[in-house]
């Protein structure tokens, strides 16, 4: 598994796309079968912007995905979609080593200043690669224990959590928080989180991945972008 920590291009989802996949290329060298972005990693995470240009919402096939599709990896990006009630949505897009799309995840749980632009998912949230299950949940998602609860139900092995905590507060949030969901459900946890300005915050990196016991398996620091790589041990299933 490999969690991509960056800072992103404000409203740049070319730049930011060239950015994941050169990324994801990367991880995948390096060993990895997935790669899970942070919140809002293809416009940056810029509520106002997203509900003032719709030019900054993709769709799962969007051309200015491609070079996702491209890079031999599974690839969990998150950005902004339309929703059905004809504002965007926060949504995860995961696109299958193939390039074929494999889950599509909008959020359920908003936060405070989200609920003034977007509209709330669902449900859903879980794909199957290479006989491994994967749950997804975004950031104030990872706060509701039903998310993870129902996937970790269905046979999921691996809970993703694309985030945005910032310094200050977020930092004992996101230390707290995720390996509790790791040993209230048995799953392995990676959380891809933000470093650096982050639209009104400024992210405090910590991308991490939890064993289903709550142990740190690998965790990164503040400092910058990194991609961090996590071996995990899951038996694979058919």
């Amino acid at each position: 598994m490999a969690a991509a920590q960056f800072e992103c291009a404000r409203g740049d989802v070319n730049a930011n796309v060239r950015l994941i996949a050169a990324l994801a290329v990367e991880a995948r060298e390096a060993g990895s079968a997935v790669m899970v972005c942070p919140e809002l990693a293809l416009t940056g995470y810029e509520p106002g912007l997203i509900g003032a240009d719709r030019a900054l919402w993709t769709e799962a096939e969007d051309v200015r995905l491609d070079p996702l599709r491209t890079t031999g990896i599974a690839i969990v990006v998150n950005g902004a979609a339309a929703g059905p009630g004809g504002r965007p949505q926060i949504v995860s897009t995961v696109y299958a080593p193939d390039g074929t799309v494999a889950a599509v995840y909008a959020k359920e749980h908003l936060y405070e200043n989200e609920q003034e632009v977007f509209e709330p998912g669902n449900g859903g949230g879980r794909f199957w690669s290479d006989g491994v299950g994967y749950s997804l949940g975004t950031c104030f998602d990872n706060h509701f224990p039903e998310v993870p609860a129902r996937n970790a139900a269905r046979g999921c092995q691996v809970h993703l959590a694309s985030s945005l905590y910032g310094t200050g507060g977020g930092r004992e949030e996101r230390s707290a928080l995720h390996p509790a969901i790791a040993k209230a459900t048995g799953m392995y946890v990676v959380l891809a989180n933000h470093v650096g300005v982050a639209g009104p915050w400024t992210g405090c990196g910590g991308s991490a991945a939890w064993a289903p016991d709550g142990a740190v398996v690998v965790e990164a620091d503040e400092s910058g972008p990194r991609l961090l790589v996590a071996d995990l041990e899951v038996e694979m299933r058919d």
